[in-house]
């Protein structure tokens, strides 16, 4: 009994025990769970610095792939820029020579050989055809004859359109020459398409063909015409310089002949001459010997030029006119090479010409061909290369010239002198006077050289 007693008193002490443990754990456990924040911060920065890591590997892809595409958009931007530069190019009629013959003669032999072609396929009823066999009230006579007014008749139409688009071509127009003949081929064989008649594409692509052969061969004249133009102001110029140079020599030899008779005459006088006269006269005919000199000097070099081809290459710019870096390299054999650019310099340009270099040659066409070579493709008119502006720099023109002189020895070191800044006054001036910095000068403005033009230049 008294066993049974401790044993339930035992049973309600560890009981006790018990709920007690747990309350205090409860309690522990609430007491720790202000620290779980920093247990779960740790853990959370370790998952954010994954998160960053992961984040900038896919944004390093991402930049990766951008770069990429960045480069394919240049890539198909150049070649829309050079699609739309070559539409351009084809709106304003630019044609691209297919024969590229040497004369127009040849031209005219092949023209002949295509309108040839032309007509025995119009004879041997080849040029368009029927595909269907008719019938006229049963008779395949009267049909075959329909047929032919028919074929005639559509041939007619054909040739006619393309002798009136062959009789516009223009230099910028033969692509829209091209799209009308194919046009009017297309248009016709639609129309025929019930009689089962077609004009044939041999036929068509021979009228092409004279089309474009007609557009070279008048280009090819107007480029021999444009040559022999050139050819006769060339022997004009030569022979206004040749004359020029005759009067120059004429001069120079009377000149000569003046200063030989004043030396002469005070040779006579100082023989009669004593004291202070003779003295005078020693030095009057020292200096009229030196005068002498020069003259003979000044009539060799005439001479010189007028038998060899001796001249002047000329380096010019006009920025008032044309802009910056943009120069005309130019010849002349006038003893007096500032009168060509005097004539340059006329009513044709609202400024006149600045000389950046005269330089003296003694083989002045070959330097001058030489230089236009050199910077044939800067040349500002690519079409017509008798313009011989050339969008260049000073300093490349300088160090041209000096490469040619050192390889034909025609030119002296010394004679290569270049002025690097062009004056341009007027151009100046007229810029001052449009920002307001100074009036525009009085109506009794007094031209310069470069504006006075003779009534025979005119």
């Amino acid at each position: 009994m008294m066993l049974s007693t401790l044993l339930a008193v035992a049973s309600i002490v560890l009981a006790a025990l018990l709920t007690y443990t747990q309350l205090k754990l409860s309690k522990v456990k609430k007491s720790l769970r202000k620290y779980d924040t920093i247990l779960s911060k740790e853990e959370f920065e370790k998952q954010l610095d994954s998160n960053i890591n992961l984040k900038q590997t896919e944004l390093d892809q991402i930049v990766g792939e951008q770069q990429k595409l960045n480069a394919q958009i240049k890539k198909i931007q150049q070649k829309l820029n050079e699609v739309q530069e070559a539409e351009t190019v084809q709106s304003f009629g630019f044609y691209q020579s297919k024969y590229n013959f040497g004369s127009s003669e040849e031209y005219k032999v092949r023209l002949d050989q295509i309108r040839s072609q032309q007509s025995k396929m119009l004879k041997n009823k080849t040029a368009a055809i029927c595909h269907a066999p008719w019938t006229v009230d049963g008779s395949k006579t009267k049909g075959k004859k329909l047929t032919d007014d028919f074929l005639t008749l559509i041939l007619r139409a054909f040739n006619g359109e393309c002798d009136a688009a062959i009789l516009q071509v223009k230099y910028n127009n033969v692509q829209k020459l091209e799209t009308r003949i194919n046009k009017a081929c297309q248009t016709v064989n639609k129309l025929s398409e019930s009689n089962r008649c077609t004009i044939m594409p041999t036929y068509r692509d021979l009228k092409l063909e004279e089309l474009f052969l007609t557009h070279e061969f008048h280009e090819k004249k107007q480029a021999e015409a444009e040559e022999q133009r050139r050819i006769r102001e060339q022997m004009r110029a030569e022979e206004r310089e040749l004359r020029e140079i005759e009067k120059a020599k004429k001069e120079a030899e009377q000149e000569v002949k003046s200063r030989e008779k004043a030396l002469e005459q005070a040779r006579r006088e100082m023989e009669q001459a004593a004291g202070k006269q003779k003295e005078q006269l020693e030095a009057k005919i020292q200096q009229l010997s030196q005068q002498l000199e020069e003259s003979l000097g000044n009539q060799r070099a005439i001479s010189r030029a007028q038998m060899t081809k001796s001249g002047h290459i000329y380096v010019i710019s006009n920025i008032g006119s044309f802009g910056e870096n943009v120069y005309k390299i130019g010849m002349t054999r006038r003893f007096e090479p500032e009168e060509r650019i005097k004539e340059l310099s006329g009513a044709s340009v609202p400024f006149p010409f600045d000389i950046h270099a005269m330089i003296s040659c003694e083989n002045v066409p070959e330097i001058e061909n030489l230089l236009h070579k050199y910077f044939r493709d800067k040349s500002v008119n690519k079409v017509n290369e008798r313009k011989e502006f050339f969008k260049v720099s000073l300093d490349e023109i300088a160090s041209a010239v000096e490469k040619i002189a050192a390889e034909t020895k025609t030119v002296k070191k010394d004679a290569i002198q270049f002025i690097k800044v062009a004056e341009a006054e007027q151009y100046r001036k007229t810029l001052a006077i449009e920002c307001g910095e100074t009036q525009p000068p009085d109506s009794n403005y007094t031209p310069t050289w470069d504006e006075e033009e003779s009534d025979e230049n005119e």
